[in-house]
C-alpha cells in the first residue's frame, strides 16, 4: 500500500492515480495521518465493492460499540444512538 501526502493530489494527480491503478489502493495522508483511501475498482464490480466497503464500516461501528460496552460492562441507549447517528452522518456526507 502506498502513501501520498494530500498536496500530491493536486500537484501529482496522474502519479497518484497511476499508483492506485497499479497497486490497487493508495492512502492519502493529511498532517502525516491517514485521511483518504483510494481504491482501484472496475465498472463490473463497483456495486459489490461499494457494498463490501459499507458493510466493513458498519462492522467497525459495531466493534466500537462492543468495546465501549466491554469497558463499561454495558452500553447505554444514548451511546448506541450516538454511534448510529455518527455512522449515518458520515454516510450522508459522502
Amino acid at each position: 500500500m502506498k502513501f501520498f501526502p494530500m498536496d500530491d493530489l493536486w500537484t501529482e494527480t496522474k502519479t497518484v492515480c497511476d499508483s492506485v491503478r497499479n497497486n490497487g489502493e493508495v492512502v492519502i495522508t493529511s498532517g502525516g495521518k491517514p485521511s483518504i483511501l483510494m481504491l482501484n475498482i472496475s465498472e463490473d464490480d463497483f456495486e459489490e465493492t461499494f457494498q463490501a466497503f459499507r458493510q466493513a464500516k458498519m462492522m467497525m461501528a459495531f466493534h466500537r460499540m462492543r468495546s465501549i460496552a466491554d469497558e463499561n460492562d454495558s452500553i447505554s441507549e444514548t451511546e448506541i444512538e450516538k454511534e448510529i447517528q455518527a455512522y449515518r452522518a458520515e454516510r450522508r456526507a459522502k
